[in-house]
């Protein structure tokens, strides 16, 4: 299953290249670096808070993912920069990636 569709069903999986085991963001196929076959890992990896924004009652923040690419999250609470959060839930939503952390 490709990253998209993995990340559909809900799972969050880190696509890393199997030769130079870099983390490829944008998840792809074949590694930007070295040309490698990349696949899709279970890690224990560490998120952590860059920026956080509030607007009325509706947190975001964005997130960086093992010191190699940010993505942007939807918080259910006040978090500071710094803080080492999880991804509680991800998807696709009309064709578009979404993450929420906790």
């Amino acid at each position: 299953m490709s990253f998209e569709e993995r990340l559909g069903s809900g799972e969050f999986l880190i696509p890393k290249c199997s030769q130079c085991e870099r983390i490829v963001w944008p998840p792809s196929e074949y590694c930007s670096s070295c040309f490698g076959k990349v696949g899709l890992e279970r890690l224990d990896f560490e998120a952590r808070i860059v920026e956080f924004s509030r607007e009325n009652d509706k947190y975001f923040c964005i997130v960086e993912i093992e010191r190699s690419f940010k993505i942007i999250a939807k918080a259910d609470r006040i978090l500071l920069a710094g803080e080492i959060v999880s991804i509680s839930k991800c998807g696709v939503r009309n064709g578009n990636y979404f993450f929420e952390i906790n």
